[in-house]
């Protein structure tokens, strides 16, 4: 029976999202917990959506030693910031991603036996978390975000925001027919109310 023994995780000091995972001592069943709030240390996200540099990111992270490496689990939570893909009005929100990410020991058989890019890997006592919250977070934003699921969007010919004026219309004649209606007399304005 594995013993568990539970301790708070800390960060590496001038890293911001290595965590130091000495208190596990590469004991299976070893566990340690981390609860804090860090500024996002660069922008995390898609194009038109994202988690802003600076903003707070809020780790609640479990990091347990497995027989190969450290299994880092739990959330990170953000508010994330952008533009409607309709409107280009601003779209605020709230993320909340999972993780579940393995960091394999050097020279373990996971290390050996698997590519660069299918596993973390422990560095100096320390697993980076940032490609991880990068590839959760952008797997998990809308690639075209909407600032409300009915958004009309901006008017094609002159860009007018239709949802300030929904009233809005520009009369269009068919191409083919745009010849015939030089040959019909000026009607009336109706923009000046004449009838």
């Amino acid at each position: 029976m594995t013993r568990q023994h539970s301790t708070t995780a800390h960060r590496r000091p001038g890293s911001p999202m290595k965590l130091d995972i000495t208190p596990l001592g590469r004991r299976p069943g070893a566990m340690v917990t981390l609860r804090e709030t860090m500024p996002s240390p660069s922008r995390i996200g898609l194009d038109m959506i994202a988690i802003e540099r600076g903003a707070p990111l809020e780790l609640d992270l479990r990091l347990e030693s497995v027989s190969e490496g450290v299994l880092v689990s739990g959330t990170v939570t953000a508010p994330t910031s952008g533009e409607c893909s309709r409107c280009l009005g601003t779209v605020d929100g709230r993320i909340q991603v999972a993780l579940t990410e393995l960091f394999a020991y050097p020279g373990s058989t996971t290390e050996a036996t698997t590519g660069e890019d299918e596993v973390g890997h422990i560095v100096d006592d320390t697993v980076d978390i940032e490609q991880s919250v990068i590839d959760a977070v952008g797997l998990e934003l809308p690639f075209s975000p909407v600032c409300r699921p009915d958004c009309p969007g901006l008017c094609p010919q002159c860009g007018v925001s239709l949802a300030a004026e929904p009233d809005h219309f520009h009369e269009r004649i068919d191409p083919r027919w745009a010849k015939l209606t030089e040959m019909l007399p000026p009607g009336p304005d109706i923009s000046r109310g004449e009838r």
